[in-house]
């Protein structure tokens, strides 16, 4: 089989796999997120009127869809951890790996069709809710984003749903059990989500970083440096890069997106090879 085939059949494998997500009681959940956070984010952060949002100071519609980000991260992150913290280890719990392995096709083709199967479930979804949360913006502001925004917000979107499909794949893997399943992916969930601003706080005071203003130059750039280490901090800095030039990051872009190529690079290296080496 040459290399175009074998892409050929990997997708196929991954959109059998996406389906199979489709078709799940979980996809229900994801779907009431996407549209609880991101659709209903999307019409609320754009109404001027709101008592909420009148203290907001934005003037362009990616600058929404920069604070929508915000609950991107919330649904959509949430949605690869209810889609795939046991997309291994159940299937070794059940035997259906063991009968994948033993099927005449290449481990790392296989593992692939796994990766973009999820990537495929969560991404879709997401991206047509942020088309109708678009819609809804232009419906406030009167205008839409430009083609460039909205390509760069959708590819930023995309790469943080990789690389969380990655971690989560990887953790499934490892766990020997659901009940591991769901501690691991929960479990780093939260600490990328919930609990990393506590963490640079933490180094921060440790070296010497006044954290009495989280509003300071010295305190941002320190923040900035310690979120290349959290996929959600470097989704959240691909993003500030293509706002206004005052409200970019102070690191230079290219750091950013050796971060990004390093997210995507790692934790999906790290899955293949232990995909290659697992014992149904």
């Amino acid at each position: 089989m040459n290399r175009f085939d074998r892409e050929i059949n990997i997708l196929r494998l991954s959109w059998h796999e996406a389906r199979l997500h489709f078709r799940s009681p979980r996809m229900m959940a994801l779907l009431a997120l996407l549209l609880l956070f991101i659709v209903g984010g999307s019409w609320g952060l754009s109404d001027s009127s709101s008592t909420v949002t009148s203290q907001l100071n934005y003037d362009t519609p990616y600058e929404i869809l920069f604070l929508v980000s915000l609950f991107v991260l919330f649904s959509s992150t949430l949605g690869v951890v209810l889609l795939g913290f046991d997309g291994i280890s159940k299937k070794r719990l059940t035997g259906e790996l063991a009968i994948e392995l033993s099927q005449p096709i290449n481990r790392n083709d296989l593992a692939r069709s796994q990766l973009q199967g999820l990537w495929l479930a969560v991404f879709i979804p997401t991206t047509i809710s942020c088309a109708i949360g678009v819609q809804l913006i232009e419906i406030q502001m009167g205008k839409f984003p430009s083609l460039y925004d909205w390509l760069f917000f959708n590819i930023a979107t995309g790469l943080i749903i990789f690389w969380y499909a990655c971690i989560q794949l990887l953790a499934s893997s490892i766990a020997k059990d659901l009940g591991s399943s769901v501690t691991l992916g929960i479990g780093i969930w939260m600490a990328f989500t919930l609990v990393w601003l506590l963490v640079t706080v933490l180094l921060a005071a440790l070296i010497g970083v006044d954290v009495t203003d989280l509003n300071s130059p010295q305190y941002n750039k320190f923040s900035e440096i310690i979120d290349l280490f959290s996929p959600n901090g470097v989704y959240q800095l691909l993003l500030e890069s293509n706002l206004n030039p005052d409200a970019q990051p102070e690191l230079q872009k290219y750091f950013i997106w050796i971060a990004a190529l390093l997210w995507s690079f790692i934790p999906g290296t790290l899955f293949l090879r232990r995909f290659r080496t697992l014992r149904p």
